[in-house]
């Protein structure tokens, strides 16, 4: 399996001198064909600014950064596949961070290129390629049209045909998950938040946080225009917004409001759970799912990262009972990076988190950060590194009745036949 490296100009080319290698935590790795599979359709392959990428010579069999004016490739993956190993490289420039995306490690073999990955979920409705931009313009212009002094569908709309975001894309199309955003504030300082930085983070925010509070009215508009088939899931909580419990009264009025005007399809909240009282309320005016954000089930760790105001961890779990013993479907959106996700202490502590909180279903979703912030940031391994696809197979066999995948879905859809979406 050769590197692939990419040029000054962005041209990606495979390297027929030097064998890929493969990076878990800040372990440079072999890489083992039964961790690659074919790059998936709707993945992008980009260049990691200010690297240069590692592999092992083919002549000498010595490892060494490879020379000249290249840079280290990744791959960006579409939802449905769980990265196994980071792209191995040197920084040319340790001062110099990387954006905030999710970089797997991709080789050319046999002609093609290849990912460390594992298909965690059926890929198809969260394939951009199944967006088509004509259509969703004219949708996007229509609802503009028919909502004209809604600001979400103006927000939406920017969400959708400038940050090409399949949420809010799916609003516009008016199928699968949509998006009501509701919160410009948190009650959280995640260090890789998308949407808000501080000045000295030193880390691009890929987009920006709206600035406005919506009405009921807005929101309820949105809601009831999506909830058109038993399938339709709406959604609180969107890459663009903080905490939307934050906005606890906005979101149970229009929950109930919503509700007496339909029963049609499923009422959703992104959340980190923190605001226990809030969620509770939110639980009982009639919410259906709730996928709780999370990076470990570990105090030191999880702080580490979200930086919580006002909540711990026990704040989170309470939030997840009490949904899960009032008939609401929950998940995890568990932000999963090799050789941390994957160490025994983490998954230990993660496995007695979701038999405690009766989860129904594991998302896993590639953290974007960069590698070496984030492992400055968190506490040091304790245990064993299992490895990705190990992990995987420990959760599948301790939590038979729990679904791994990696984005919502509906109660029906939460079998032990869906823990069968690998390669």
């Amino acid at each position: 399996m050769n590197l692939v490296y990419a040029d000054s100009d962005g041209n990606v080319f495979d390297h027929p001198e030097f064998e890929a290698l493969g990076r878990t935590g800040d372990l440079i790795t072999d890489i083992l064909n039964e961790e690659l599979i074919e790059l998936p359709e709707g993945a992008t392959l980009v260049s990691l600014p200010h690297t240069r990428p590692v592999g092992i010579r083919a002549e000498s069999g010595e490892m060494m950064v490879v020379p000249g004016d290249v840079n280290a490739v990744g791959a960006l993956l579409p939802q449905g596949f769980t990265r196994l190993l980071l792209p191995s490289y040197a920084k040319t420039d340790r001062d110099q961070v990387l954006p905030l995306f999710g970089y797997t490690a991709v080789v050319w073999k046999n002609g093609r290129f290849y990912v460390a990955a594992h298909a965690t979920d059926d890929p198809h409705p969260w394939n951009p390629r199944n967006c088509d931009p004509e259509e969703l313009e004219l949708q996007v212009q229509q609802l503009r049209e028919k909502y004209s002094g809604n600001r979400l569908y103006e927000h939406l709309s920017h969400c959708a045909l400038e940050y090409e975001c399949l949420t809010a894309s799916n609003t516009f199309l008016n199928r699968w998950e949509g998006a009501v955003p509701v919160s410009f504030s948190c009650n959280a300082g995640c260090f890789g938040c998308i949407s808000e930085q501080p000045d000295d983070s030193g880390f691009p925010a890929p987009q920006t946080r709206m600035n406005f509070k919506p009405t009921v009215d807005e929101v309820v508009e949105v809601m009831l225009e999506h909830l058109k088939t038993p399938e339709s899931i709406i959604s609180f909580g969107q890459g663009c917004e903080g905490e939307p419990s934050t906005q606890a009264p906005t979101i149970i009025e229009a929950i109930r409001r919503v509700r007496q005007q339909t029963t049609m399809g499923y009422i959703n909240i992104n959340t980190n759970a923190g605001l226990t009282d809030q969620i509770r309320g939110i639980v009982d005016a009639g919410l259906n799912l709730m996928r709780v954000s999370t990076i470990s089930a570990l105090d030191e760790h999880y702080n580490a990262y979200y930086k919580p105001r006002a909540y711990t961890l026990r704040n989170v779990e309470k939030s997840l009972r009490y949904a899960a013993d009032h008939g609401v479907a929950t998940s995890i959106n568990y932000l999963i990076f090799p050789g941390v996700t994957d160490r025994e202490e983490e998954v230990e502590a993660m496995i007695e988190f979701v038999r405690r909180t009766g989860l129904k279903l594991i998302q896993f979703r590639n953290l974007n950060i960069d590698p070496e912030s984030y492992l400055n940031l968190i506490p040091k391994a304790q245990g064993e590194l299992l490895g990705m696809k190990q992990m995987i197979e420990i959760y599948r066999q301790e939590l038979p009745d729990v679904m791994l995948g990696s984005y919502t879905h509906v109660p029906d859809q939460l079998t032990r036949t869906n823990n069968l979406h690998h390669t």
